[in-house]
């Protein structure tokens, strides 16, 4: 069975948003003001909040789930979750500020590879963790891409789903496979026939807890290391070698058909 549908995350793999950007300077007003008491009986300091961090300990994870793991893994006591909140809520007002500002940037490449997929005849569907992600997918104009793809007057990398999952409740966050079985659902397709696009580890656990494939993109995604080509029988994608990106399934994945790629 050929892959029938591409689910997308968007953060870090259709646009470089500042939620890495509001995660830590949430996280620093808060230690050096209201916080400031406890800083000496934890293992913060704002250098020790670093990529790498937030990718393993809050990047794909929803709001809460993020901000919990962000305040363990510096030894942040939370005994009534007041300080969870405030985080949360700190890090939310930073963001929808720096959204306001325009302080994000599109990949082309990503979203190149989405409507490629589109164009072709595959599924697409929209499903981040993340309930400020159709703010972001609001703001990026397709104009850009008109020669190269069919799109209607004045759309939105919002309008390009075939379904939309953003921010939906699930019992559980990633690395639970919830949301991308129900963006699974919501076109249709079985799990075994979908590939997700992601960034994050936690991202493609749960991928691949649900039964589908999934290459890892970079955290930068200059590119998404994936050569993308369209013939008469589907699409393929084909991950290109590189020490950042590790392919979950096959060298070669098919869209458009019951036939295996070669």
């Amino acid at each position: 069975m050929g892959y029938q549908a591409a689910i997308f995350d968007i953060d870090g793999v259709l646009v470089d948003s500042p939620h890495e950007l509001a995660w830590r300077e949430a996280l620093a007003r808060l230690m050096a003001g209201p916080w400031a008491g406890q800083a000496g009986a934890t293992s913060y300091t704002p250098e020790r909040f670093t990529s790498a961090v937030y990718q393993a300990y809050v990047s794909g994870k929803p709001r809460e789930a993020g901000a919990s793991a962000a305040l363990a893994y510096f030894g942040i006591a939370d005994p009534d979750g007041r300080r969870l909140r405030e985080y949360c809520d700190t890090k939310q007002a930073l963001l929808l500020a720096l959204i306001e500002r325009g302080a994000f940037t599109a990949f082309d490449d990503g979203i190149r590879l989405l409507l490629r997929l589109r164009a072709a005849g595959a599924r697409v569907v929209a499903a981040s963790s993340s309930k400020n992600a159709d703010l972001f997918l609001r703001r990026v104009s397709l104009e850009r891409f008109g020669d190269a793809f069919t799109l209607p007057p004045g759309a939105t990398l919002l309008d390009m789903f075939d379904a939309n999952v953003n921010g939906h409740a699930v019992p559980r966050g990633k690395p639970d496979p919830a949301l991308f079985l129900l963006a699974a659902a919501a076109v249709g397709a079985l799990p075994a026939a979908c590939v997700v696009v992601e960034d994050a580890p936690a991202g493609v656990q749960a991928a691949k807890a649900g039964g589908m494939a999934s290459p890892l993109a970079s955290a930068s995604l200059t590119i998404l290391k994936v050569r993308c080509t369209c013939s008469a029988k589907g699409t393929f994608l084909r991950p290109v070698p590189s020490s950042r990106m590790r392919p979950s399934a096959s060298n070669t994945t098919f869209f458009g058909s019951n036939v295996q790629g070669p």
